[in-house]
């Protein structure tokens, strides 16, 4: 492996996070973690335990950084999303413990529909003006850089 390759690629991810908009931010969260939650699901159907483990760890640690940045007094659908996100992470502890692809599957069905929403939502204003954003979304200095896997 080509290690000067692989850490080039690391830095340019880190400042594709740290200068991402709190809407390009927020997309990039979901979009990785809808990719661990698929990548789990496959090992779960494939009996890979690990591998499955390694991404519902991932994917919990996504949600823990979306639940604990959420401000719910920021904007009225705060409240239901902070309940998704919980059930969510109930879920996929669930779904890791008792090693239920099912319960995988159900978080990536109630997940992907938010993704699909925020990737419009952030289709439609300019980079600079997202403050729909500001209540659901951490600053990218806020996010640590492992939990969209660049770190």
């Amino acid at each position: 492996m080509n290690y000067g390759l692989a850490a080039k690629r690391a830095e340019y991810a880190r400042n594709a996070v740290l200068s991402a908009s709190p809407a390009r931010l927020l997309t990039m969260l979901y979009d990785r973690l809808l990719l661990d939650l698929v990548r789990a699901e496959e090992a779960q159907q494939n009996a890979n335990w690990p591998v499955a483990s390694e991404n519902l760890i991932h994917a919990q640690a996504i949600i823990t950084e979306l639940l604990g940045t959420l401000k719910t007094d920021v904007w009225d659908g705060a409240e239901n999303l902070q309940a998704i996100y919980t059930y969510s992470l109930s879920a996929l502890v669930n779904a890791n413990v008792g090693r239920n692809a099912k319960l995988t599957r159900e978080c990536i069905d109630l997940l992907e529909p938010l993704r699909l929403a925020w990737h419009e939502a952030a289709a439609q204003i300019p980079a600079a003006a997202s403050a729909p954003f500001a209540g659901a979304v951490p600053s990218a200095a806020g996010v640590p850089g492992g939990v969209l896997g660049v770190g």
